[in-house]
């Protein structure tokens, strides 16, 4: 092809443009471009260990501190499955005082969604529960303190705030057309909230966090209200955010339906803030007693890992991974992969390769992978701790490599 021509041609199709530039500078590196591992050990901010049988067979710089972003909720997910044990149940409990207010008292039970509270309200009529004068919401077992850190103040669903007592993950998912606002879930009515919150929004589909803890928890009360009167339950309209009367009897204690291995597994598949820092706060108190602080979750679990593991060097600042004052090393990230084997069937499983069971972490910036690999016969653990930019997939094609 004539040169001028070509260069013409690529001029209008800037596509091909790029391609040829890529190839040409895969060509002009040698192999190692194609190379994931060679890849990573030209990065300055990296860290990469592969473990087979006990002991080191790959390791990049595998003792230096770094952000681990998502991959902080195999931690969180750990210390919950070895407190509590896989089938545990977290409960909420429900009262009623002489005034014949229903008084509802969370313990950061992070999936009490729409169906759940359909479970709840079914179970109360049960006990005949048939008139409600008004709704009172106990969300003090978190302390006033409690504030993610790394949570911004986006619409985004990731960034939902963490309460004690919330509905559908502190989420709502609406659809709106022209003036009109629906619930895009049917399970979930739509509530005056979350109506307020659609017409603030643009039209179509709409799914945004709650933003503060008081919009959350009003918000929990009213989809509470609405599910009673569906279920032909008269409900008054009051509500009150305060703690339970000291006098109010007690009615109902539910345990979900799911249990922690049911909410770990989605946790780490999808990657939920929400549910990795609810369970990070209720770790601190365990048993559901007292008002948790920010300040005792981060020592309960900075105090765990280093009881379970010996670690000295790291940092936890939340349970998500959302703060990039988090640190850990591939080498702490591998010794708690191999803990977490009894559990390695809540790992999720790479896109398209079976031989891959792990968690990703994404900050700008930081691209972070960690979990096993199936290697001769058997699952090895690695780490990959990147905190520099780079291609999206890259920790995919790395771990693809480690299996080979």
């Amino acid at each position: 092809m004539n040169t001028p021509a070509a260069l013409t041609a690529l001029r209008r199709h800037p596509l091909w443009l790029l391609a040829l530039l890529v190839s040409v500078a895969l060509y002009s590196a040698g192999p190692a471009a194609s190379d994931p591992l060679a890849q990573v050990r030209g990065l300055g901010q990296a860290s990469l260990l592969l473990k087979e049988g006990g002991r080191d067979v790959i390791a990049y710089q595998p003792d230096t501190g770094r952000v681990p972003a998502s991959t902080m909720k195999l931690l969180t997910a750990f210390a919950a499955l070895e407190t509590w044990g896989r089938d545990y149940r977290f409960e909420t409990e429900f009262y009623q005082d002489d005034n014949g207010w229903l008084w509802v008292k969370g313990y950061a039970d992070p999936y009490l969604v729409s169906e759940e509270l359909d479970r709840v309200v079914a179970a109360l009529k049960a006990k005949g529960l048939r008139q409600v004068a008004g709704i009172g919401l106990d969300d003090s077992f978190f302390g006033p303190d409690v504030e993610i850190a790394g949570r911004s103040s986006s619409d985004n669903p990731y960034d939902a705030p963490v309460t004690a007592l919330a509905a559908n993950f502190n989420t709502i998912n609406l659809v709106r057309s022209g003036s009109q606002i629906r619930s895009a879930e049917a399970q979930t009515e739509l509530t005056q909230t979350a109506r307020r919150f659609g017409l603030a929004g643009g039209v179509g589909k709409q799914r945004v966090n709650l933003r503060e803890r008081e919009i959350a928890v009003r918000y929990f009360g009213e989809l509470l209200a609405a599910k009673l009167a569906s279920a032909a339950i008269n409900v008054g309209d009051g509500q009150q955010h305060a703690r339970v009367p000291a006098q109010a009897r007690h009615l109902y204690r539910h345990a979900n339906s799911r249990t922690l291995a049911e909410m770990v597994a989605p946790m780490l598949e999808y990657s939920n803030n929400f549910i990795a820092n609810a369970l990070f706060l209720h770790l601190a108190q365990p048993q559901g007693r007292g008002s948790v602080s920010m300040v005792e979750a981060k020592r309960a679990m900075t105090d765990f890992a280093r009881q379970r593991f010996g670690w000295r060097d790291f940092r936890v600042d939340d349970g998500a991974g959302l703060s990039r004052a988090n640190r850990l090393s591939a080498r702490q990230l591998v010794a708690l992969v191999e803990s977490f084997a009894p559990y390695r069937d809540l790992m999720p499983e790479q896109e398209g390769n079976a031989k891959v069971l792990a968690k990703s972490g994404t900050l700008r910036g930081v691209s972070c992978y960690a979990g096993y690999v199936r290697r001769n016969g058997a699952w090895a653990p690695f780490a990959l701790l990147i905190n520099q930019p780079v291609e999206y997939n890259f920790r995919r094609r790395v771990a693809a490599s480690l299996t080979r």
